[in-house]
């Protein structure tokens, strides 16, 4: 296969991905989670519900993936381009601007989120997807002198998203629960901002032997 051909394979495969979790997340919003088949989504999107298993393992996979947008590979691409200041508040800065986005994941969308548990509960897994990517931009910024560095940072960043949105989320569901109007509590970037700071001194050894190495 040529490079030209991968590409354009890529690209076809990434536009079925789009067009997926955009028909899922309209029908959901139509009919309400419980109400839409995973055959709805595929027959919306224009492929075979063969070809949709080869994408998304459920309905609520696909829903939250038109939610999150691969959101994780644009913290690592943030990470990576913003090399040559401190680590630590770069991988803040990124991730801070990418989940508070307000284009995303919208009002109503997250109206959504916030009243199913199955789907609360795949957004707050969701956040483990930063991992490999941020990986690898974190590789790249400590010029890959440590094996586990990177995949540690990266994991303890993806645990500390997890629990800002699980913490932003719980007084939704418990206003839920109660009857009342659903309403995440906090500010993100707040939430976001103090799971994270605990991590700032891991990043900053972190560049220190990077730097160390460098000179040795």
């Amino acid at each position: 296969m040529t490079t030209r051909q991968a590409g354009l394979r890529e690209r076809k495969k990434q536009a079925t991905r789009k067009a997926l979790r955009e028909a899922a997340l309209r029908l959901a919003l139509e009919r309400g989670p419980d109400n839409v088949r995973v055959d709805d989504i595929a027959e919306a999107a224009g492929v075979s519900p063969r070809t949709y298993n080869n994408y998304f393992s459920s309905r609520e996979e696909a829903i939250v993936a038109a939610v999150t947008a691969e959101r994780e590979f644009r913290v690592a691409a943030a990470v990576a381009d913003r090399a040559g200041t401190r680590l630590a508040d770069d991988v803040v800065g990124a991730v801070v601007e990418q989940y508070t986005d307000s284009g995303e994941p919208g009002r109503d969308a997250l109206l959504l989120i916030t009243t199913s548990p199955a789907l609360r509960n795949v957004f707050l897994d969701a956040a483990a997807a930063i991992e490999l990517p941020l990986t690898e931009a974190i590789n790249g910024r400590l010029g890959e002198t440590d094996p586990y560095a990177a995949r540690v940072l990266a994991a303890s960043v993806a645990a500390a998203v997890h629990v800002a949105l699980d913490r932003w989320l719980q007084p939704a569901a418990a206003s839920l629960a109660a009857g009342g109007f659903v309403v995440p509590a906090g500010s993100l970037p707040d939430l976001l901002r103090a799971a994270l700071a605990p991590l700032a001194p891991a990043f900053d050894a972190a560049e220190e032997r990077a730097r160390h190495d460098e000179h040795r």
